[in-house]
């Protein structure tokens, strides 16, 4: 890969994995609406809005792949996420065909399968359930994936992100933690391997409670090295208040499951 684009690389994961990719590649082209550092050396930054078509056919223009975080990252006015998470993927996708990339990974969300309860262990073969219009615009792009991989060959590995921070914030990440060098070696384990496919990833750390099960995707070799238990006498862990009937612990969305709809 000689040429990667990062999107969303304004946003909280896309300054971590900028910083954490930059030298990788001979060119990381970095892309975001907001503002963003200057270039440095193997860098190349373009502001841009990826719901502009003509935008995005000039920013992909001479990328070997795609690291696709751009968009709305917590739920939103309907409007606001066609734009940015819809119509913004759309775009990328488009982008990708009519300029012969062949990789993307795109950065789906945990969700995307939201409203399913904690006891139940899911694959990657596990029914969408999203847990709001976010979620549902995350499942939006990963059936988009996996169209364009079938009709046109373009491979995608849909990361469903858990919670990538520093350390975990509360109970729930406990299970959800994904830090931010175990999504750094992701990736690089998506960029580098010889096939991807269609695959869909669950990104969470090697954490003692698991949710999720990546079995499915062992081909391409990655083994979280981190885990939030390392975090659990954290005081904004061991003192988080739980209801076990409230459909913030109930369902493995948290918050998000529990929440109205944003417009009213």
């Amino acid at each position: 890969m000689k040429r990667v684009l990062l999107t969303g690389a304004a946003g909280n994961l896309g300054r971590e994995l900028r910083a954490r990719l930059t030298g990788k590649f001979d060119m990381l082209r970095l892309s975001d609406l907001g503002e963003m550092a200057p270039a440095d050396a193997g860098e190349e930054v373009v502001q841009c809005d990826l719901a502009d078509e003509q935008a995005i056919m000039q920013l992909t223009e001479g990328c070997d792949a795609i690291v696709h975080l751009g968009g709305m990252s917590v739920e939103n006015t309907f409007d606001v996420i066609l734009n940015s998470n819809i119509r913004g993927t759309y775009n990328i996708y488009e982008a990708a065909r009519k300029h012969g990339i062949t990789r993307i990974i795109f950065a789906s969300s945990n969700h995307v399968i939201g409203f399913h309860e904690r006891e139940t262990k899911l694959d990657a073969t596990a029914d969408m359930r999203p847990d709001s219009m976010y979620g549902v615009s995350k499942g939006f792009g990963e059936i988009l994936a996996r169209y364009y991989f079938d009709k046109y060959g373009i491979e995608t590995a849909c990361i469903r992100i858990g919670s990538s921070f520093e350390k975990p914030r509360n109970r729930r990440m406990l299970a959800t933690w994904l830090s931010f060098a175990d999504l750094t070696d992701l990736v690089e384990k998506v960029l580098s391997a010889d096939r991807v496919g269609f695959a869909v990833v669950y990104g969470a750390s090697d954490n003692k409670q698991q949710w999720w099960d990546n079995s499915l995707t062992g081909f391409l070799g990655w083994k979280p090295n981190d885990s939030a238990d390392d975090f659990a006498d954290d005081p904004a862990v061991a003192k988080t208040h739980t209801d076990a009937n409230d459909p913030a612990t109930r369902y493995q969305g948290g918050p998000f499951a529990a929440a109205g709809h944003f417009e009213d």
